[in-house]
């Protein structure tokens, strides 16, 4: 089977972070961690640096890209669209930028941005100096599936939509009616089959809620950390990274 076919491994290193702001005593390590993961065979690392620093620091963006150029994979930043941020991206150029929606309150981020009110120009807003400030940089956008947003996604240009799979792996957990959502990812899939916009999704997946997702075949990429961070504590990181790669070995995508 070759390789091209199976979707990539995107590991969310973010709450080795948590663990480590806990005590601030240094340990345990994000950049250990990136490179754990990518010796593993992960298809990049991605971080959140949030407006709040409450995990990933500034400091880490330039360790953990130190690692990625190390085993040359890719960076995938995640950030909201506040200016000091977005500037801080900007200037350390990684390979990807997510684009995500943030608010100070909530435990993890809670859904996808908002595309269909005034927020859509303060996305464009973000985009626009990104392009300028690191023209090399892909952009992706963490979003709802909703075949509108695919739209207004479109519109923006986008390299990527990121969809937001958090509802349903909420119901795979409470073993409720997935199809819906799963519905839904087909008709977005669909809609952008055509765009040159890539499909990818990510959080809230563990080993079990990939699995239908994987057996659609739809998105070449996901983006996994909170499970695959958790469930390092019984079997590490490494284990855990490859045992879900082999996953996605057996699951082709489209």
């Amino acid at each position: 089977m070759s390789t091209k076919n199976i979707a990539r491994l995107g590991v969310n290193i973010d709450h080795v972070a948590t663990l480590r702001q806990q005590r601030d005593e240094g340990y345990p390590s994000v950049a250990d961690a990136a490179a754990h993961v990518l010796k593993a065979g992960a298809d990049q690392i991605t971080i959140h640096l949030r407006e709040d620093r409450r995990h990933i620091q500034d400091t880490d963006l330039t360790s953990v890209m130190a690692v990625t150029k190390r085993y040359e994979k890719p960076l995938n930043l995640e950030i909201g669209c506040a200016k000091e941020i977005v500037e801080i991206a900007a200037d350390f150029r990684p390979e990807w930028i997510c684009l995500v929606p943030e608010k100070r309150e909530e435990k993890t981020t809670e859904g996808g941005l908002d595309l269909l009110s005034d927020n859509f120009s303060k996305v464009q807003d973000s985009m626009n100096y990104l392009r300028e400030k690191t023209p090399n940089t892909k952009i992706s956008l963490f979003v709802e599936a909703d075949t509108k947003v695919m739209q207004r996604c479109i519109d923006l240009k986008a390299d990527a939509v990121e969809i937001h799979t958090g509802a349903y792996a909420i119901d795979f957990l409470k073993e409720g009616d997935l199809n819906p959502h799963l519905e839904k990812y087909v008709q977005c899939f669909n809609y952008l089959k055509d765009s040159g916009v890539s499909f990818h999704a990510g959080h809230g997946l563990t080993m079990e809620s990939v699995k239908p997702l994987l057996e659609q075949g739809l998105f070449v990429e996901y983006n996994i950390g909170h499970w695959i961070v958790s469930q390092a504590v019984f079997s590490g990181i490494a284990n855990v990274t490859s045992d879900m790669l082999n996953l996605f070995r057996n699951h082709p995508i489209k």
